[in-house]
């Protein structure tokens, strides 16, 4: 991911002072003038931060008339801030701890303990997404189906927020559920995550929604009917290792998607070696698609991809959806993900995932 360019910034230095101590290591016994001339910045600025170097213990006056500055032994001088700078950060930390358990205590049951928050309002759900998104440094990972928290018209600023974190580094990975990706929402988000930066693929049947942020806090709903009655924010290390587990087996089995408008046209079908178009649609159809869902996802007209299905059906000798995947997967046309013919264990689903279930998911995650 992209770092911060400035070295000083860890040190509580400005910038200008840790490039006037770096000046003054080579350039030992300076004027003021001559710093602010060779950084190209004012006199009256080159004292500050000189007197702040001196503060600091990293610089000091070598001469009075006329004034000069030398950097004192790097090593042991910048140990020494960096001593402070720890000293602070503890005393921070303790504060952090004693507003945090004033925040609890305050919260009215709020915290089901210390590896659980449960946020019980739309506000609180939105503003611990945001605030998790916008301190995510590695990876955001999201399990998206309907019915949603936010409407249409907020999703905007979410995708520039998701946006400004892609481009400092952070990977964003969703999976939507196929089985309502005729949604306009689904379809919306979908299509401006991947312009974006963001990967996506499609699976059908998710067992709930879900994202991860870096590994280390989790935020799923309470009710998956109705989102909108709160979330439980998870901070459990062993949930979260079952929950990026979860994702990172219905991402290896989903299906990669791309915006339709992207996709080349239809070539007229082989016998052995279908088009780029063909094999999209029956990955689509391996997940239980209907035509007008997979139409939306590939940026076609319905009655398009039920043509192409009939031509599909035509060049394998195959009259339903059920035989046209059966004799797509006996010539090796379905892609790996798609483990059987709809109808049969497994089609357009992992192994063993979980399968959709009544009551909030925190349950169901731990159903046997």
């Amino acid at each position: 991911m992209t770092e911060s360019s400035d070295p000083w910034d860890g040190t509580g230095l400005a910038p200008l002072a840790g490039q006037i101590l770096e000046y003054l290591v080579e350039h030992p016994e300076s004027s003021t003038a001559e710093i602010a001339s060779a950084l190209g910045t004012s006199s009256a600025a080159a004292s500050r931060a000189l007197r702040t170097l001196e503060t600091e213990l990293l610089a000091a006056r070598v001469s009075r008339r006329p004034l000069r500055w030398s950097a004192n032994p790097p090593r042991p001088a910048l140990a020494s801030l960096l001593a402070r700078r720890r000293e602070e950060l503890a005393r921070v930390e303790m504060l952090a701890e004693r507003l945090h358990d004033a925040y609890g205590s305050t919260s009215h049951q709020r915290f089901a303990s210390d590896q659980f928050e449960i946020l019980d309002t739309k506000k609180r759900v939105t503003a611990r997404y945001t605030h998790l998104l916008q301190t995510s440094r590695h990876e955001v990972l999201h399990l998206v189906m309907p019915p949603y928290v936010t409407v249409l018209e907020a999703t905007p600023h979410r995708l520039n927020i998701q946006a400004a974190a892609i481009r400092r580094g952070v990977r964003f990975r969703s999976i939507y559920d196929s089985d309502t990706f005729t949604d306009d929402m689904s379809l919306y988000t979908a299509q401006q995550g991947v312009a974006i930066g963001g990967e996506i693929r499609l699976s059908g049947g998710l067992p709930m929604k879900l994202v991860l942020f870096d590994g280390t806090s989790a935020i799923m709903p309470l009710r998956e009917d109705d989102p909108a009655q709160g979330s439980l924010l998870v901070h459990s290390p062993t949930l979260l290792y079952v929950l990026t587990a979860l994702f990172e087996n219905l991402w290896e089995h989903g299906v990669p998607w791309r915006n339709g408008s992207s996709r080349p046209p239809s070539a007229p079908l082989g016998r052995d070696r279908p088009d780029e178009r063909t094999r999209e649609i029956l990955r689509l159809m391996s997940l239980g698609m209907k035509d007008e869902a997979i139409a939306r996802v590939m940026g076609l007209s319905r009655r398009t991809i039920q043509k192409h299905i009939t031509d599909i059906g035509a060049a394998l000798g195959a009259r339903t959806r059920f035989q046209i995947a059966l004799s797509a997967q006996e010539r090796g046309w379905l892609p790996p993900t798609a483990e059987s013919p709809p109808g049969l264990p497994g089609y357009g689903r992992p192994a063993h995932s979980p399968s959709r279930c009544s009551g909030p998911p925190a349950q169901r995650a731990n159903a046997g």
